[in-house]
């Protein structure tokens, strides 16, 4: 009986997979990797390894979701050790348990190894702490799009809480999700956005609610991006850092 092997490949800096993924990896005689697993892992798989990108395109993600887990049935009944490999954490957003359920459905064993979430990483590696005593109890991970291509409902429900509220796949929707949080907290709540966060090419803008837009447009960032809403985002290193360049601008400190 072969076995499926879900992992999750963190959230793009190739350091920050587990070593229990790593080991799979090079044991793996197939490997189906997805656009947001960084290809260095692949590096660790043997000579052998098939390797097989199953990235998807936006809008047709239903029909592409049914190939895969096709896929991986099919490279089942070929080989002993099947990897997934998928960005992030395979049960966050990632509908790992679908492929799941489809392998075992199907006779094989399946494994899962969980990786390091962008909605947990990406935050940290800006010095943002999700949840700080004094200013939130709790923090919130909401898609931004729904499978339908919508704004999620319960951004609303999100919004009027105290909680930080990290939104995955939210670019589309930007505008709109910058006018729920206003509505709900006002136009100086802090908000961060994290382009590529982790990789060499990560770009990140740290403003207010009414800033966002503008700021975003200048710096021209786009997906995949996290972004992060709540008063924790002040606490972060970028953030101190622009206040800091603010207060030299309009000081004569000589530290500065």
């Amino acid at each position: 009986m072969s076995t499926l092997y879900l992992i999750g490949a963190g959230p793009g800096d190739p350091e920050l997979i587990t070593l229990k993924a790593i080991n799979a990896l090079k044991r793996a005689q197939v490997v189906l990797y997805d656009a947001l697993a960084n290809p260095e892992l692949l590096q660790y798989c043997s000579p052998s390894c098939e390797l097989v990108y199953v990235g998807k395109k936006p809008g047709i993600h239903q029909y592409q979701q049914i190939y895969i887990n096709d896929m991986i049935v099919d490279n089942g009944k070929k080989y002993e050790h099947v990897v997934r490999l998928k960005g992030g954490d395979p049960f966050v957003f990632g509908r790992g348990h679908e492929e799941l359920t489809h392998a075992r459905q199907h006779g094989m064993e399946v494994e899962v190894i969980p990786g390091i979430s962008s909605a947990l990483a990406v935050p940290a590696l800006s010095e943002i702490p999700l949840t700080k005593r004094g200013v939130n109890e709790s923090f919130w991970v909401v898609t931004g799009t729904t499978s339908s291509l919508e704004l999620s409902s319960d951004l609303a429900l999100a919004a009027q809480s105290s909680a930080t509220v990290v939104i995955l796949m939210g670019m589309k929707h930007l505008p709109k999700i910058v006018d729920l949080f206003i509505q709900a907290r006002g136009a100086e709540e802090a908000i961060g956005i994290i382009q590529n966060g982790s990789r060499p090419n990560e770009r990140s803008v740290f403003t207010e609610l009414d800033h966002a837009l503008d700021k975003v447009e200048e710096n021209r960032l786009s997906s995949p991006a996290i972004i992060v809403i709540g008063e924790v985002v002040r606490l972060g290193k970028q953030h101190a850092m622009n206040a800091l360049a603010t207060n030299c601008a309009t000081s004569y400190l000589s530290n500065c």
